[in-house]
């Protein structure tokens, strides 16, 4: 989960005004969602190993470096912290140093077999400072760079061999003050890309690292080792074999990640759904309103066979997933499961050639998903992957992708990508649908036209959410809220619930409406605050009426009810303290809808108690270990 950054510029670059130090930390900046325990810096100038780091968020480490100054230098590394092993303290910040200070590492993910290989080396006489597997592998990248290849050897080969041993996940990047022209790294189960520029290059963890100075991108490979210099970029895989990445463009621009006026990214980022939808929706059906998903590269007969579609996901992103499994269902008649993706391939599921399995991961590196996905592949599932990064590791390992366009996305807590996530599931429905012949052509059409005005009507909710806004301030001291939903409605309700808990650290739990009776219930005191998500009055009339009753059930044991419903239902007024209206739109699409004031009403809650809603306390943007 960690953010990384590597830089190499050469006279010319610093000319222009490029120090490494000062690309290192802008490109920290930008990374910082990826964690926030500690931070750190090495650069490598005079011929020695300049490095400061500190405990807790970017700005102490920018604190430090201006009380106490590193030199001026065209080669560095930074690392932006989550911890894993070791607590988030100054010593166990990275860069970590060996090879009597010449050595600087940085690393994301964690080694597996740290603790024997730290016996060997303990053995050897070395020492630790810190309580990270980190540490280790610096050590043991130092302890071969010395011993083993002598004065001949060279940073890359060190890295080889180092990898070569090391079990598990990680991506590393190294220094040396004895090759100061060079970043040396490697990547195995965990994200790391290239950035190519004029006399100088970049390595990041995603792209957000480099994205001001350079828009060309590299994917680098699983277990490869990537040597850059100033003027050159070599990769090989971990034996030494020549290798090649795959050059991209990074259609976004820097400003597109910076909150643009507003208090936090959460709430620019809620604001900007409208494009998400839109975007995720452009050039998607030709002028006869056939779905064309050219990213779908798996043989259209081969995808006529599937009997069975698994939704593999995490967190938000397999709430989108339920949402999904109503919309597959409905469309394509296929039975489909949403499983969640650490538990998938711990009980032996039954997975064929004739399953579809459909991944969605906004960074396309949640370790789960990933590991999910390859236990797929390995039984013979097609695999499709819904996505919103670029060049990530979830679409390249997948047999097909379906991109989701809703730009990058800071703040830890999901909002835009979740709806670009929905968005992207009901065309693949539709598109599976399509190609089944489970639909008539005419409906995909008026589903379609439907789709395309839900940007309007998400603006319209955006723009008048004041009294959302308001009752959420007025609200800051609650201990607990709930909330309900059916059908479609009730992943919205888990989707709700999880927002407060990730940003307001306040206890909420969404229910299944249905489920109100076999337990939850006993929840419900006097001024509980309920939200209830209630279905479209012209859709599902019974689930409408029995949603209806569960609001008047909660009701009459003393609850808060505040009511999302949509406009025009005016039968639900008796029975709510609030209303708050969303516009009309089929049944299936409601969530498009019904999601925003959630958000809206959790990162205004947070913000009133004082939250940073951007970088909650415990989490990270990108789940990159198991």
């Amino acid at each position: 989960m960690c953010g990384i950054v590597g830089y190499v510029g050469n006279s010319s670059r610093k000319a222009a005004g490029h120090s490494a130090l000062d690309v290192v930390v802008e490109g920290l900046r930008r990374l910082e969602y990826r964690g926030y325990d500690s931070a750190g810096v090495a650069v490598v100038a005079d011929g020695t190993i300049s490095s400061r780091k500190k405990s807790g968020k970017l700005s102490n480490l920018i604190g430090e470096l201006e009380a106490n100054p590193i030199p001026e230098s065209l080669t560095g590394i930074g690392h932006t912290r989550w911890a894993t092993h070791g607590g988030p303290t100054d010593r166990n910040a990275h860069p970590h140093l060996s090879d009597g200070g010449r050595l600087a590492v940085i690393h994301n993910g964690i080694i597996e077999n740290f603790a024997e290989l730290k016996q060997e080396l303990l053995g050897k006489g070395v020492t630790f400072e810190s309580e990270t597997d980190t540490e280790v592998a610096a050590a043991l990248i130092g302890d071969i760079f010395r011993t083993q290849l002598n004065d001949g050897g060279s940073l890359t080969e060190a890295m080889r061999l180092a990898c070569q041993r090391l079990e598990g996940a990680f991506t590393l990047l190294a220094v040396h003050a004895d090759q100061p022209d060079v970043v040396v790294a490697a990547r195995r189960n965990s994200p790391l890309v290239v950035g190519l520029g004029e006399g100088e290059n970049f390595l990041g963890s995603d792209v957000s690292g480099f994205i001001d100075y350079t828009r060309r991108a590299v994917e680098l490979g699983q277990d490869q080792i990537v040597t850059i210099s100033a003027d050159s970029v070599e990769i090989t895989d971990f034996f030494g074999a020549p290798a090649e990445g795959k050059e991209y463009h990074v259609d976004w621009d820097p400003a597109s990640a910076e909150k643009g006026g507003f208090n936090s990214f959460m709430e620019k980022e809620i604001h900007d759904q409208p494009d998400a939808v839109a975007q995720t929706l452009l050039g998607r059906s030709d002028l006869d309103g056939k779905l064309t998903l050219d990213e779908l590269r798996i043989d259209p007969e081969l995808l006529k066979q599937v009997n069975k579609i698994i939704v593999l996901a995490c967190g938000t992103a397999a709430y989108a997933g339920l949402v999904a499994k109503y919309a597959i269902e409905n469309w394509c008649r296929i039975p489909t499961e949403v499983e969640l993706a650490h538990e998938f391939r711990y009980r032996d599921p039954i997975v064929d050639s004739n399953t579809l399995v459909v991944s969605i991961s906004q960074s396309g590196e949640t370790m789960d998903t990933l590991m999910a996905v390859r236990y797929a592949r390995e039984q013979g599932a097609k695999t499709i992957s819904i996505c919103n990064t670029n060049g990530s590791t979830i679409p390249r390992e997948s047999d097909a992708v379906l991109y989701t366009h809703a730009g990058p996305e800071i703040a830890v807590a999901s909002t835009k990508a979740f709806l670009a996530q929905i968005t992207a599931a009901y065309l693949l429905g539709l598109y599976l649908a399509q190609l089944r012949g489970n639909i008539f052509s005419g409906q995909i059409k008026d589903v379609l036209a439907d789709l395309s005005k839900i940007p309007a009507k998400i603006q319209h909710i955006l723009d008048n959410a004041g009294p959302l806004r308001e009752l959420a301030r007025s609200m800051k001291d609650e201990k607990s809220v709930l909330f309900l939903g059916r059908h479609v409605g009730y992943p919205v309700a888990l989707e709700g619930a999880l927002k407060l808990k990730e940003i307001a650290y306040i206890h909420a739990e969404g229910f299944a409406a249905g489920e109100l009776k076999h337990g939850p219930i006993a929840l419900i005191d006097d001024g509980q605050p309920v939200f209830v998500v209630v279905p479209s009055p012209r859709g599902r009339d019974s689930l409408h009426s029995k949603v209806v009753s569960n609001i008047q059930e909660v009701r009459a044991r003393g609850a808060r009810t505040l009511v999302i419903a949509e406009e025009g239902d005016e039968s639900v007024k008796d029975y709510a303290e609030q209303v708050f209206y969303v516009p009309e739109t089929p049944t299936l699409l409601m969530p498009l809808l019904t999601t925003v004031p959630l958000q809206i009403f959790a990162a205004e809650l947070a913000g009133a108690k004082g939250y940073d809603v951007d970088q909650p306390r415990n989490l990270a943007k990108s789940v990159t270990v198991e």
